[in-house]
């Protein structure tokens, strides 16, 4: 009787500091857990048939600037900003994107924060992105965000930033110029917020290339 008595006793306090521990460990676990001030990681990466999404960089166009895997780091995570131009887009396949784009922009959402990356979301017919029938930067717009707020990139959700028709291919000029990276064949931009996320950029980092794949993530506050 004593004996089992006993055992009774020392199952219950074995019970007793199993629980302890359980509940120490679930407490430092919790503790100790990465916290992430980000409520979403949004991925813009196209991997279709159609175009995967891919980075040019200034040495591309100009001898001596950056090609892929020399852009300095920290230009490959900024603010990101979309420009939703897919209303006009449908009414006018080669859409032009303008100056006064940018500032219906800003009036909504304030002044595109400076060394940002711009994405401008046209929601064009993919199968018909080796037309000339394309959206594009326009050259004045180009060159306002570069010169006015000095973005460091410039994407689309084409293939190219430039409309079809344009024999200078001004944007694709002037942007990589001024040392400029750009993006094509940008996805899932309906899913990001205009404003208030951060852009990462993580190209292959192949050396001696001045146009590779790249994965792009959108981080949303």
């Amino acid at each position: 009787m004593q004996a089992s008595t006993t055992m009774r006793i020392q199952t219950f306090v074995i019970g007793i500091a199993l629980a302890l521990a359980l509940l120490l460990f679930a407490k430092r676990h919790t503790e100790s857990a990465p916290h992430t001030p980000f409520r979403a990681v949004i991925d813009l990466t196209s991997s279709e048939s159609k175009g995967t999404t891919g980075i040019e960089a200034p040495g591309r166009l100009v001898p001596g600037m950056w090609i892929v895997d020399e852009i300095p780091p920290e230009r490959l995570i900024a603010p990101l900003v979309v420009l939703d131009v897919s209303a006009a887009v449908s009414n006018d396949p080669q859409y032009e994107i303008s100056v006064e784009d940018i500032a219906a922009w800003e009036q909504a959402h304030g002044q595109v924060p400076l060394g940002a990356v711009v994405l401008a979301r046209t929601e064009a017919d993919r199968s018909r992105n080796r037309s000339p029938q394309l959206p594009a930067f326009s050259a004045d717009a180009t060159k306002f965000l570069v010169e006015g707020r000095y973005a460091i990139g410039l994407g689309i959700d084409t293939a190219m930033l430039d409309s079809g028709s344009s024999k200078q291919a001004a944007t694709y000029q002037y942007a990589l110029a001024h040392g400029l990276y750009l993006l094509k064949n940008v996805a899932n931009l309906d899913r990001v917020p205009a404003s208030g996320a951060i852009a990462m950029v993580a190209p292959i980092k192949l050396p001696g290339v001045s146009e590779a794949p790249a994965r792009l993530m959108a981080l949303v506050w």
